[in-house]
């Protein structure tokens, strides 16, 4: 029934700061025919506004996403130092590290890096 992912929802309540956020402070690929719309490989970002919609906003919470980095102590001292906020330590759990991080918005996100194999 479901073929695949078509894209996930980022709410926000300016886009016009997301996407400096994620186009300019994250270096995502912006769409080339939607102004909301990065790339992450293969993943679609949508930035979008609840409340034009008559929706109530609520940032995005515990279901970070993990956008993969060589090496997430370089990366989180980059983002750092463009302003971005952590919010711990940076875990490593055995097979792989993890920095986390909100959006202007306070939507959760993740720098992401498995050094270990699979299986």
């Amino acid at each position: 029934m479901i073929r695949g992912l078509d894209f996930v929802g980022i709410p926000s309540r300016d886009a016009e700061r997301s996407r400096a956020f994620y186009g300019g402070t994250l270096g995502l690929r912006p769409d080339e025919h939607a102004e909301n719309e990065f790339w992450v490989g293969e993943t679609c970002v949508a930035i979008w506004e609840p409340e034009s919609f008559g929706m109530e906003f609520s940032p995005q919470k515990n279901g970070h996403l993990a956008l993969n980095v060589d090496d997430v102590d370089a990366s989180r001292a980059e983002l750092e130092a463009a302003g971005v906020e952590f919010v711990m330590d940076t875990i490593d759990s055995g097979v792989c590290r993890m920095a986390l991080f909100v959006d202007p918005d306070g939507n959760d996100l993740m720098l992401h890096h498995r050094y270990a194999p699979y299986g």
